[in-house]
């Protein structure tokens, strides 16, 4: 900074010009986003899409029109379906992000202005009062009493005092007369001007993003496992296709009917289900928990939650409300907590003396504490305050001087026992009993100040140049405490019960976190402090973890290790928290949880849920949301499964056997306008199992598919394969004409797979359950099947469109036995114990 830009005029505009061209814009930068084209270009991309146009273009070369106008849309609304719905989670992304950077008063050309804070510069003269967010990391050049809250750094609640100190070097959030202030803390009182030291990426909090950017986001278990899925799947549909298309080829002569025939079979044994069932699985998991106030960064966290076998939770915002209440009065050997009904004489007096030591209108956490609860005990204010004497380097004490009736004046003063009872005279044994009142008090997590108060002629007021000058006698104690939140002890027994292991991370002291665990019920017998922590070996460290709830001074650096420890030892790991000093460990983490009234910006764009109310009992309801969606998903992979075999088989059957084709492109198209809302939209409504909060969490390796239920959806496939060529034969041995036999096959194959989907609703309940327990989605799309299906067959321009001929009521009545004999056949099986090891995860 040059010598014309001192307090009183700031930087010029060429300054700021030049130093903005130099050091960018004062924020952290935007994660990359996906324009509506790209997400397009994603959609199209997708296999299924390609033999969609594919087999519209060989229509068109066949002159038949219409089929390739109807292929042509049945791939255009797959797109679209696929489009709208990437669309809208980019949609809650950017909604999510709404980084407001917070205006700043600076003093720019010798005037003062207030401007956003991205518009910083280095070199900025910045003014700060009580209520402020600082817009970057400064050092104070003049100030008066100021406060700082760096809880969002450094996860303490209790303002830090700030003083400047030219001569003093660069120091860190959270320390104690420092004349450093840092980038979206809180001034909690005091004013003061400040020179900008750094902005953006280069502040504290900005270092805490670059530190994000270098942690690389894992896969999510699931999608990593359904990959191997779908690709073995393509290879296979791919390979068959080819074959298929030789074969019949070069048996019937006609290469545009086997090119037809080729792609039915390839998009028969395409699995291009499962991407949408993941997208529409997750996408509507994120609507879900968010009736329950949770926003979902990524939807993928939802389904690893239900998952997760460890529980990281920070302290202060998070299991407590981080605010400073007045938990405890203590003199003379009386004590008073918060929600006693009675308040004695002495207690009375206790609150009195600490009100009158605190500011008339409060801003630090501790004088609002004490003014609510001086309200609560109808405790009032004197009639005007004379003088006020601040905190000292060599005083920790705060003391007001009050006028009463124009004789006498009253002084309070309030502050660390220690300094207050130098200003009362204690005796060295009244010093060490008031020391051993505190350190009993500290040990259940208070954090203590003395009071004392004192009476003098007004006359005597002019000769008094500190606090030292008054006759203070000693009060009593007023204890604080960061309050738990009142539903967090349910949402930890119901976390226990789902065998989910609680842990506590915290910078606060050992004793503070012991005694929030044991209100919280998280065990608290073994504690681990940080500078035991970086002691530990790597080894070591994944051994304590794994014996150990309660982590407290910790600092961000090792809550990183903590969680990395926890995943080295096979565990799926959540992490809560809201600052800035959360967030490394939140984006390391299998799951990152924000809290989104109280969290920070960055805390948000590193973790993959917000919880909007701050509830912490949201995150038991997300995990059984996750369970209930991983279970939908396995039913709905094992009914993907199931109904491609009697499609894949009833695409190949002719061409083996030198039937007509039964199957053209097009009907695997409409085929795909019932398998894709059954498989996405009916699972995925179903309600969850009735064990799934009381089951541990399936192991993190486990697939999502074990063999047992692989083999059980490889069954009900080859059933219903059966049930379908038995229908072909049957029809074929009958002498039907192709197109009465083609739609006879079809309604058949069509009420075999209603068949599958009733069967794979639950792993466990009974047929009358399944068919009878509701789900709107279910009897929805029923009821269009069956509509569209009367239409095709008895409708003649949809008859012509899909090559059909009517049916009668004898042969319709074959098709609906053959459907029933499937679910009582697949029945009796589940019953017997082929389906006993389908889903329901680990027990």
């Amino acid at each position: 900074m040059n010598a014309t830009s001192d307090i009183q005029k700031g930087l010029s505009a060429s300054e700021v010009a030049t130093l903005r061209k130099i050091h960018g814009a004062n924020e952290l930068p935007n994660p990359e986003r996906r324009n509506f084209l790209r997400i397009a270009l994603d959609v199209i991309r997708q296999p299924m899409f390609a033999l969609l146009l594919g087999g519209g273009f060989i229509y068109l070369l066949l002159g038949e029109h219409i089929d390739a106008i109807f292929l042509t849309l049945f791939a255009t609304l797959s797109v679209a379906i696929g489009v709208v719905q990437e669309t809208r989670s980019e949609h809650v992304l950017e909604a999510l992000r709404s980084l407001a950077s917070p205006r700043a008063l600076v003093v720019r050309d010798g005037i003062r202005q207030r401007i956003p804070g991205r518009e910083i510069v280095p070199g900025d003269i910045i003014i700060l009062s009580e209520g402020d967010r600082v817009p970057a990391d400064a050092e104070l050049l003049e100030g008066h009493e100021i406060l700082a809250d760096e809880s969002l750094l450094t996860g303490e609640s209790v303002p830090v005092r700030k003083r400047p100190d030219g001569a003093a070097p660069r120091g860190q959030p959270g320390g104690e007369d420092s004349p450093f202030v840092f980038a979206g803390t809180l001034i909690a009182g005091g004013t003061g001007i400040a020179r900008v030291l750094e902005i953006g990426q280069r502040s504290e909090m900005g270092k805490i993003g670059q530190a994000l950017q270098a942690i690389a986001l894992e896969q999510p278990h699931l999608q990593a496992q359904l990959k191997w899925l779908v690709r073995d799947f393509a290879m296979a549909g791919l390979i068959v296709a080819g074959l298929s298309v030789l074969l019949f080829g070069f048996l019937r002569g006609s290469w545009l009917q086997a090119s037809l025939g080729g792609i039915a079979v390839g998009m028969s044994v395409l699995p291009e289900e499962i991407p949408l069932v993941l997208a529409v699985f997750m996408a509507m998991g994120a609507w879900r928990i968010s009736r329950v106030r949770v926003l979902t960064r990524r939807a993928a966290a939802i389904e690893t939650l239900g998952s997760a076998t460890v529980l990281c939770t920070d302290k202060t915002g998070t299991l407590t409300e981080n605010r400073m209440r007045l938990e405890l009065a203590a003199s003379g050997g009386e004590i008073w907590r918060a929600g006693d009904s009675s308040i004695s004489a002495v207690i009375q007096n206790v609150l009195h003396a600490a009100l009158g030591a605190s500011a008339p209108l409060p801003i630090d956490p501790m004088d609002r504490a004490i003014h609510e609860a001086a309200a609560a005990a109808e405790a009032s204010l004197p009639k005007s305050l004379l003088r006020t004497y601040g905190i000292k380097p060599d005083l920790f004490a705060v003391t007001n001087i009050w006028e009463t009736d124009g004789l006498t004046v009253s002084a309070y003063a309030k502050g660390a026992p220690e300094a207050i009872a130098e200003l009362c005279g204690f005796l060295p044994d009244q010093r060490a009993n008031l020391l051993d009142e505190v350190n009993k008090h500290a040990a259940e997590g208070f954090r203590l100040l003395a009071v004392a108060e004192a009476s003098m002629e007004a006359s005597k007021t002019s000769r008094v140049q500190s606090p030292r000058d008054i006759p203070f006698c000693y009060v009593g104690l007023i204890g604080f405490a960061d309050p738990l939140r009142a539903n967090v002890p349910t949402a930890v027994s119901e976390c226990r019960a789902a065998g989910i292991r609680v842990i506590m991370i915290t910078g606060d002291y050992p004793t503070t976190a012991r005694a929030i665990a044991d209100q919280a019920g998280i065990d608290g017998s073994n504690i681990l402090s940080g500078d035991e922590l970086e002691a530990l070996s790597e080894d070591a460290l994944a051994g304590a973890v794994q014996k150990t709830s309660v982590f407290a001074r910790i600092r961000p650096q090792e809550k990183l290790k903590i969680v990395e420890a926890l995943k080295r030892n096979g565990e799926i790991v959540a992490m809560t928290g809201d600052g800035v000093n959360d967030a490394p460990a939140m984006k390391a983490a299998h799951i990152g949880i924000s809290m989104g009234g109280r969290g920070t910006d960055v805390a948000r764009e590193a973790s993959s849920l917000v919880l909007l109310d701050d509830d912490f009992t949201s995150i038991a309801h997300t995990i059984r949301l996750g369970r209930r969606i991983y279970d939908n998903l396995q039913k709905a992979i094992q009914y993907i499964i199931a109904v491609h075999i009697p499609i894949a088989g009833l695409a190949l059957l002719p061409l083996l056997s030198g039937l007509p084709l039964m199957l053209l492109p097009i009907h695997i198209a409409l085929l795909e306008m019932v398998i894709d809302p059954a498989c996405s939209v009916v699972f995925e409504s179903e309600r969850e199992e009735a064990d799934v909060m009381r089951r541990r969490p399936r192991k993190p390796n486990s697939p999502v598919l074990s063999r047992a239920m692989i083999l059980w959806a490889a069954a009900q496939g080859v059933a219903a394969l059966a049930i379908v060529a038995l229908a072909l034969l049957l029809g074929a041995r009958a002498g039907m004409p192709e197109a009465d036999l083609r739609a006879f096959v079809f309604v058949t194959l069509v009420l075999a797979n209603i068949g599958l989907i009733v069967i794979n609703r639950s792993f466990r309940s009974s047929l009358y359950e399944a068919l009878f327990r509701s789900n709107p989605a279910l009897w929805g799309l029923v009821t269009v099947v069956l509509s569209v299906m009367a239409l095709a067959i008895y409708w003649d321009k949809a008859q012509a469109l899909f090559r059909f001929a009517p049916l009668h009521f004898d042969d319709l009545s074959i098709c609906l036995a053959a459907g029933g004999v499937l679910i009582v056949v697949l029945e009796i099986a589940k019953r017997v114990g082929a389906g006993a090891g389908s889903g329901g995860g680990d027990r």
